[in-house]
């Protein structure tokens, strides 16, 4: 797995969001979820992700936050600015999108008719959020993946994953409307 950004390096990339992000006041090497302290207050319920770093922040409110590790897209496959979540599912059913069946035929061809949720091969896991702009379903997620290995790296088709107990979480904490920030 890759190195997770030492604090100096987060600092500066988030001083340099166009947006305003919460920034951690300390951060630790490993991917386990913890609570972090959170240089200014922020409301309980937004999701920031940082995709170049490899992680997410949602916000408990005052100064507290969770921190996760997480994957993303593939460079270039990412979603970027601001979404909101539009709904949730337990245990989602997944059906490839045409772009990714056009991308890469050979791997999500055979899978055009999707996996049932529970299939242990389902690469949304155990839950997933749906980002929307506006009414509009982006296509992207927030969500499980069936492989844990993938975490701390650029290789999904654009979604990012979480190691199912820390989708389960973040799922309980997070309701429907809540905004996602990419940074």
């Amino acid at each position: 797995m890759s190195p997770l950004i030492n604090r100096r390096a987060f600092l500066a990339s988030a001083m340099s969001a166009s947006l305003a992000a919460p920034a951690l006041a300390s951060q630790t090497q490993d991917l386990s979820r913890r609570e972090v302290r959170l240089k200014q207050p922020e409301p309980a319920g937004r999701i920031y992700v940082f995709a170049d770093q490899h992680f997410l922040v949602a916000t408990l409110g005052e100064d507290r936050a969770m921190w996760y590790a997480i994957a993303v897209g593939a460079p270039g496959r990412n979603l970027s600015g601001s979404a909101r979540i539009g709904r949730k599912e337990e245990f989602p059913a997944w059906v490839p999108t045409a772009n990714m069946i056009r991308r890469e035929p050979a791997i999500y061809g055979k899978l055009a008719g999707g996996l049932p949720g529970g299939h242990p091969r389902n690469p949304l896991g155990a839950r997933a959020l749906y980002l929307y702009r506006g009414n509009r379903d982006t296509m992207y997620r927030i969500h499980g993946t069936p492989d844990p290995w993938s975490i701390g790296q650029s290789v999904s088709s654009g979604c990012v994953r979480m190691v199912n107990e820390d989708i389960i979480d973040l799922y309980d904490r997070i309701s429907v409307g809540a905004p996602v920030a990419f940074r």
